[in-house]
């Protein structure tokens, strides 16, 4: 990665090999563009969720098999449409990296916006299932279209919201959860965006409500969405506080302590990598591009659930021993 992309990123341990090379350089550019500007990195952030959303409406009419060529080219601009989606979703933290522009508020958005993207795709799915691909159900045993369509659909919507917020939802944010504690061992408090949600409490009771209502919203949902981290670390938040109990100040935790945390750490960003964007999405563009879009919600239940499950317990194991070595 060239000098100049390094800059903008947080750190090579927690990057992807594919983000190296395709989704930083090019979001890089995009973030030199916006600088030219002088465009707030929340815009941007903003704009990556409106293309995010567009896709789903292409992801909607995507069934070749029955809408021929035409399905097929709305696939294809989903597919562009959420890629662009990203590197724009890339370019918000580059932007903000290179400009020093870094707001509470642009963390908060960040982090939703991946969330507002496949809520949306999510619904698209459902949708496209229904005018498409409710016969491929037939084998159940329903001979009657319209009862096909309406029991399969149903069925459908009960595996994708399981998929989406049972699994998607926690597996992402535990994800990210972990990255951003290796960043806080890895270079400290200022290079690490750790937040907990008694900090995020005291931010939000000592925000006024005047003039800041959508940001108090922002904060609230923040709020919950940190609790969520924590509620699935427990060995973590015990360390933690161990840690404070020992040496106090999160600064004066000795390098060797950081660096035998890393070494435990550092394995597991492949899997924090898979379960955030690139992996994800690619299996929906596969799942959507062969027309059988279902088989992303299967592996959204299946392997990426077995993935976090491992990661999670790992992360926990690798923790309690640290505690019983302080």
């Amino acid at each position: 990665m060239k000098e100049n992309v390094q800059q903008t990123i947080k750190s090579n341990d927690t990057e992807e090999w594919l983000d190296t090379v395709w989704t930083r350089p090019i979001g890089y550019q995009w973030a030199r563009f916006f600088n030219y500007f002088n465009v707030h990195p929340n815009t941007v952030t903003i704009l990556s969720m409106v293309i995010g959303v567009a896709s789903a409406f292409f992801f909607v009419h995507g069934s070749y098999r029955t809408e021929g060529t035409e399905g097929l080219i709305c696939n294809i601009i989903a597919v562009l449409l959420l890629a662009w989606a990203n590197f724009y979703d890339s370019a918000d933290g580059q932007l903000a990296r290179m400009t020093g522009k870094k707001t509470q508020l642009g963390r908060i958005l960040d982090g939703a916006a991946g969330d507002v993207w496949f809520f949306c795709i999510y619904y698209a799915l459902l949708v496209r299932f229904y005018h498409y691909h409710t016969l491929e159900f037939q084998w159940l045993g329903i001979t009657d279209t319209a009862q096909a369509a309406m029991y399969g659909t149903l069925v459908f919507a009960i595996l994708e919201a399981l998929a989406g917020f049972a699994c998607h939802a926690r597996q992402c944010g535990l994800a990210d959860y972990y990255r951003q504690i290796h960043l806080f061992f890895l270079k400290g408090k200022a290079g690490s965006e750790l937040d907990s949600s008694v900090q995020q409490k005291k931010l939000y009771d000592e925000t006024p409500w005047k003039g800041n209502v959508i940001y108090k919203f922002f904060l609230l949902t923040y709020i919950n969405y940190t609790r969520g981290q924590e509620k699935q670390t427990p060995q973590f938040q015990k360390l933690k506080q161990a840690l404070r109990e020992k040496y106090g100040a999160t600064e004066n935790i000795p390098q060797s302590f950081r660096d035998e945390f890393r070494k435990h750490s550092f394995p597991l960003m492949k899997w924090t990598n898979i379960l955030t964007f690139n992996t994800r999405a690619i299996t929906l563009y596969v799942a959507c591009l062969i027309d059988f879009p279902w088989l992303y919600v299967v592996a959204e239940l299946t392997l990426l659930t077995w993935l976090y499950l491992y990661m999670r317990h790992a992360h926990e194991r690798f923790c309690k021993e640290l505690i019983s070595k302080l």
